[in-house]
């Protein structure tokens, strides 16, 4: 099919897309004239919970924003001049927690987002009441070494029921049911036959257990949320109110707009850039899917595809240093190790994840013989940098003082300061640099990156605040799935029934993991995904020697990957609303473009050298070299276009080159690499390949 054959048929389309001929006036009037026709809020209220909060005018909104600063203003204080206790600022950190969750989530979905329940004044109260009762009894709680009082048993089934209500609110059911499976196994154990059994807790065990210790409720995960993640999220915030997602956007625009593809590959850099400092898929794709999903579907991307790209590119941002959704300092907690390897042993899998995405987006465009951006209508890449490259300066900040040692918290306490200096100097920088964007009509965000006056300081604090609440809940709810696998030992119980399952097979291993993390995977946030996946699944990995590091960034992939995996496929599905495209479909296509994603884990478990671990200069230079070609072989076999259309044996040769090119060994290179010649060869030889139907999405009519 010729190119005009192609793009007549997508000019068909009837789902808001535009002509490529409309591309020459395409500018930002016009891409917000689509986003208008979408319901953004609400489509983020439906696939992210933390974004379904109450609306208060009046009194009630001024108190909640109080709160939120003061929250943030606490946390701020502690990085400053040191935490208290970890029992003390754990409970702190919660009693915040659930006053705010209580106040701006309601008990349904469908419940008033503008009035506030009588019982959950209460509940707000109740949660402050038993984080106070640790406060204040801490000295108490610490010497005694007994069972728990009467007073201690009511505060502590009143705080376990508060915080799983709490985290079913904000973060959704999923975690907060497998949070009492937990809890009842830790007491119905002694009903279970063979290996999974165990004798039994009673009740004020359990309770004492969770409540009163550093092991369940206020231990590891909530004391990571109480520490690093809150000011990693408020640093996020800040920079968000600097603009820096805009400039994203248009530095995106300016590399890669003009391109082939080019509204896709902005798509990917740009959720790319995002995802670095944000910690939700959901969020990430949202934010820059308004933008880059009317801009894909314009020059001729079918909706569906257009979709998931965005939510597969974002999701991939949960992986990319240096902040990872977070997860990335709780796995330096678990394993005991420094947070900069782990964000160096991540660097390399997460270019070749967007590596194999990008080469996706690029095959489906020379497929569908779509054209780029002009580049008179985008932004100038010099430009984008002079008027807006400070706004990269705190990044940079963060990145020096972690590798020159400096504690997480101080990192990030550092960088939001820097953050404000900074931006004070905004408007001199970009009188400096010039203020005509001569030219830039897809991108103009740029005249909005202004210094922070104290009203967008306290705003920042207060979004901070807000976007805290989920991650805290949801690392106090695992905070219970921890605290019964340090009473009862599931954890190991649990890889021997993995290893039993597989046989004592390490590909086996590897494979049950992977299903195991992907359900559990399901609708949670990277946070939660993490911490329970540490837990239960990771251990069955490192039987075999596997490195720590490996088996843990392992489970942390595909825990992440779930966003992308109908039936719970949150990202691709908040994707599928801005496209307007089948929610399956998106997702089943976000799938394909991830495909990579599924099998670099494998790679790097079978060769650590990937993380940087173990292997020499040249040998992680190789191994780079040969993942990547094998990456792209996989490309071209999975969109089904090469030089040209492939037919269906071709495209099993380019995987076979691909599973050969990945697998550790120089013969099975040699043969990877000789089945991609074979398949470049005949395709110089076979001029034509297969007619292949275009697959658009039907007219609307």
């Amino acid at each position: 099919m010729s190119h005009k054959e192609r793009m007549k048929v997508i000019e068909q389309e009837g789902s808001g897309g535009f002509a490529l001929e409309e591309v020459e006036k395409l500018d930002s009037a016009t891409v917000e004239k689509v986003q208008g026709t979408v319901d953004v809020s609400e489509i983020v209220a439906k696939y992210d919970k933390e974004s379904a909060y109450r609306t208060f005018k009046g009194w009630l909104e001024v108190f909640i924003r109080v709160v939120c600063i003061a929250f943030s203003g606490f946390h701020l204080f502690t990085a400053a001049t040191g935490a208290y206790p970890p029992q003390i600022q754990r409970a702190v950190h919660l009693g915040f927690v659930l006053v705010l969750i209580y106040l701006l989530y309601p008990a349904r979905a469908t419940g008033s987002k503008h009035k506030l329940a009588w019982y959950d004044v209460l509940l707000a109260a109740a949660g402050a009441a038993v984080c106070g009762y640790i406060v204040w009894n801490y000295d108490v709680i610490v010497l005694d070494a007994g069972p728990p009082t009467e007073m201690d048993f009511f505060f502590g089934c009143a705080a376990i029921l508060l915080v799983l209500e709490a985290t079913r609110r904000i973060v959704g059911l999923p975690i907060t049911l497998v949070a009492i499976c937990f809890l009842l196994y830790a007491k119905f154990g002694n009903l279970i036959p063979g290996m999974m059994g165990h004798p039994g807790f009673s009740l004020k065990r359990i309770v004492g257990h969770m409540y009163l210790t550093t092991e369940g409720l206020f231990g590891m995960p909530l004391g990571v949320s109480a520490s690093f993640v809150f000011l990693f999220i408020l640093f996020g915030a800040f920079l968000h109110s600097t603009g820096l997602g805009k400039f994203f956007i248009d530095l995106a625009l300016a590399a890669a707009g003009r391109f082939v593809g080019g509204p896709a590959k902005v798509a990917v850099l740009a959720s790319g850039f995002f995802g670095t400092i944000s910690g939700s898929s959901v969020a990430n794709t949202v934010s820059t899917g308004t933008f880059t999903i009317p801009l894909m579907k314009s020059v001729g991307y079918r909706g569906a595809f257009a979709g998931a790209v965005e939510a597969a590119s974002s999701t991939g941002g949960q992986i990319m240093p240096p902040i990872m959704g977070a997860a990335a300092f709780i796995m330096a907690q678990f394993l005991g190790v420094g947070y900069v390897e782990i964000a160096k042993a991540a660097l390399i899998p997460a270019l070749l994840y967007y590596l194999a995405v990008g080469f996706m987006v690029h095959m489906e465009a020379k497929r569908l013989g779509l054209k780029g951006i002009p580049k008179e209508r985008l932004p100038r890449a010099w430009f984008v940098l002079r008027q807006g490259g400070y706004l990269l300066i705190p990044i940079f900040v963060l990145i020096y003082l972690l590798i020159q040692g400096y504690t997480p918290l101080k990192s990030a306490y550092y960088c939001i300061l820097a953050t404000v200096v900074i931006s004070l100097v905004a408007n001199n920088w970009k009188a400096w640099a010039g203020a005509s964007s001569s030219g830039m009509t897809v991108g103009h965000s740029l005249a909005s990156c202004n210094r922070l006056a104290l009203k967008d300081i306290l705003l920042a604090m207060e979004n901070g605040g807000r976007l805290a609440l989920g991650v805290a809940a949801a690392c106090a709810c695992t905070g219970f799935v921890i605290g019964v696998v340090t009473l009862t030992g599931v954890g190991l119980k649990l890889a021997n029934a993995i290893l039993t399952l597989s046989a004592g097979s390490f590909a086996l291993t590897l494979f049950f993991t992977m299903l195991a993390s992907i359900v559990l995977g399901m609708g949670l946030p990277t946070t939660a995904k993490y911490i329970v996946l540490a837990t239960i699944a990771a251990p069955a990995i490192q039987t075999f020697h596997v490195p720590q590091l490996a088996a843990h960034l392992f489970i942390m992939y595909f825990g992440i990957l779930a966003d992308l995996t109908p039936p719970v496929a949150l990202a691709a599905y908040a994707a599928a609303g801005i496209a307007r495209s089948e929610p399956n479909a998106t997702g089943f296509m976000a799938v394909k473009l991830a495909l990579a994603g599924f099998l670099i884990p494998y790679i790097f478990c079978y060769n650590p050298g990937l993380l940087m671990i173990g292997a020499s200069n040249m040998e992680i230079v190789f191994i780079v070299c040969t993942a990547a070609v094998g990456i792209a072989s996989l490309s071209f076999a999975s969109v089904g276009y090469w030089l040209r259309d492939l037919f269906l044996w071709e495209r099993l040769l380019l995987v076979g080159a691909a599973i050969t090119l990945i697998t550790p060994g120089l013969m099975t290179d040699i043969i990877g690499l000789s089945l991609m010649a074979a398949a470049y060869v005949l395709q110089k030889i076979f001029k034509e390949g297969p007619k292949r139907p275009l697959a658009v999405e039907p007219s609307a009519a």
